[in-house]
């Protein structure tokens, strides 16, 4: 890259500034430090981008620093008023998504989430849907249609549990966590394709048609004893993903899960608030943390955005090292 004009001229009202008011040694060499972490954070290829042929009279600041990675992207994360739900639609947002915060039931967490997402510039609507009942995921892509004029990611989150021993475990409480936590995820991805399909590829917005992405758990493949409802929907989830991703991957639809393991949220608040319960918690997981629903939502924003556009029919987990075997690491 050639030295800009706008970068020379910078450099020598920087030089001349510093004899003006006789600055000492120190205050020089802090001055280089700062510029030269600016340059590493993309601020010479903005100065070389806006003296470019046509000048900055043509280009704007805006124009010239990097997109969010999400930039001009619509989304609808189901079961977003609190957990991972919450934490991917508010990391969405921040990278430029404009967000649809799904909720069943918890209207006003929805709302506060939405709220607080619009008062740091980002853009959110709240919309009611039991992901479960085919009419309500319609509802839902409408709504998303009305209000964004269309959708381009699907995150397809919304789960519950009911756990029981195997014998004790009610056919009530297998199909309601079945019918959320599997069917609700076939419901909507397939709207999802519709839309999409409907839609049509716009590569302003990306390469992809629409992209698709499953909150799975690392039991779709670890068994998971008292919750064989929970382990038998995830395990379900794994083989719709990837069977999906094997059919609409010649259509630019791009889908993938990611598997969380222990994460922070209220579902399993009693693994990780109480010291004993989290110690043996923590033998589980080589890392040596809980994860927090943020280290969820960042996985989710790079699957969801361009950066991952050759990613298809992929698990990421997210575990802490949950999936290594951690009971082996002493030799079995």
């Amino acid at each position: 890259m050639k030295a800009s004009p706008v970068a020379l001229d910078v450099g020598v009202g920087l030089l001349a500034g510093l004899a003006a008011t006789k600055v000492t040694a120190a205050h020089v060499s802090g001055l280089l430090g700062h510029l030269v972490y600016l340059a590493l954070a993309g601020t010479a290829e903005v100065l070389y981008r806006l003296a470019e042929p046509g000048g900055p009279d043509q280009q704007t600041w805006e124009d010239a620093m990097p997109q969010s990675q999400l930039e001009n992207t619509r989304a609808i994360v189901t079961g977003a008023s609190s957990g991972i739900g919450e934490g991917i639609a508010r990391a969405f947002a921040s990278a430029g998504a404009s967000v649809i915060v799904n909720y069943r039931s918890d209207e006003e967490s929805a709302d506060r989430i939405v709220g607080e997402i619009r008062e740091t510039g980002g853009r959110a609507e709240a919309v009611q849907a039991d992901v479960s009942k085919p009419e309500d995921c319609g509802k839902l892509f409408d709504e998303a249609d009305r209000l964004f004029g269309g959708i381009d990611i699907v995150v397809s989150n919304a789960g519950i549990q009911r756990d029981a021993a195997f014998t004790e475990l009610s056919l009530d409480d297998w199909r309601k966590v079945i019918d959320v936590n599997l069917t609700g995820q076939f419901l909507c991805s397939q709207e999802a394709v519709r839309r999409f399909r409907r839609q049509g590829l716009d590569a302003k917005r990306s390469p992809a048609l629409g992209k698709i992405i499953f909150t799975s758990s690392v039991h779709q493949a670890i068994p998971w004893a008292g919750h064989a409802n929970y382990a038998t929907a995830k395990g379900g989830v794994k083989l719709l993903m990837e069977t999906m991703a094997q059919e609409l991957a010649c259509e630019k639809i791009r889908v993938n899960a990611i598997a969380p393991g222990a994460i922070k949220t209220a579902i399993n608040r009693d693994a990780w608030e109480d010291e004993k319960a989290r110690k043996e918690l923590l033998k589980l997981i080589p890392y040596g943390r809980v994860g927090e629903s943020e280290d969820v939502a960042e996985a989710a924003v790079w699957l969801a955005s361009d950066a991952s556009d050759y990613v298809v029919g992929t698990t990421l987990f997210v575990d802490g090292g949950m999936m290594l075997y951690p009971s082996f690491r002493e030799g079995g």
